[in-house]
């Protein structure tokens, strides 16, 4: 399976379109997503997630498949339902420019966290790093989002919707089914170690 997906990885090119949203625009529209995530993208609570400085395209393709159901949540449904391709692109423009707020990654898991991460394991998972970068930068070109920083628990939460078969976007894609696909071989210990190793993921050289 690892050859299978980073031959994917390799072959699949995004088209992108050009996400020039308005970064003054975007923080006037962004009132109603502060309480999630926070005034400047960096949420207080754990469970929701970390979204400043993460990509642009990344943000603005999220709030377009939560837009039209192709992702759901209760919360971020219907409040993505009520924007416009404008609307998105400034506000992936606005917290784009944000900066993460560090995290921490728990000493007892990360050595298992960092094996993980920069060389996968023994049941087929390929290093995390293939995708996401060395430093947990992502990708923008391919649309992998920036994880480095990110909450433990909201990371740990969707390793776990991706081991369960979670799709965002379409199935039959096998970019947007990477994920799904990667998860199941994660044992409830890996994803514990990895998730906390990201969170701190900024502090790797």
């Amino acid at each position: 399976m690892r050859r299978t997906i980073f031959t994917v990885i390799l072959a699949f090119s995004v088209q992108i379109s050009a996400f020039a949203g308005s970064i003054e625009a975007g923080q006037e529209k962004s009132a109603p997503c502060m309480a999630c995530h926070g005034v400047d993208g960096n949420s207080s609570d754990p469970a929701n997630p970390k979204i400043a400085g993460q990509h642009a395209g990344y943000i603005a393709r999220q709030l377009s498949m939560f837009h039209s159901a192709k992702r759901e949540n209760p919360l971020m449904s219907p409040q993505a339902a009520m924007l416009s391709e404008v609307d998105m692109a400034d506000l992936a423009a606005y917290f784009a420019s944000q900066t993460i707020r560090p995290g921490i990654t728990d000493e007892a898991t990360k050595a298992l966290g960092e094996k993980l991460y920069r060389g996968g394991n023994a049941s087929g998972l390929p290093s995390c790093m293939g995708c996401h970068g060395p430093s947990g930068r992502g990708n923008p070109a391919a649309l992998y989002p920036a994880l480095a920083g990110q909450h433990a628990n909201y990371t740990k939460a969707q390793l776990q919707r991706f081991r369960d078969g979670a799709v965002y976007g379409d199935p039959a894609n096998a970019h947007d089914a990477i994920m799904s696909q990667v998860a199941k071989v994660l044992s409830d210990s890996e994803i514990e170690a990895l998730a906390s190793y990201i969170e701190g993921l900024h502090t790797a050289p």
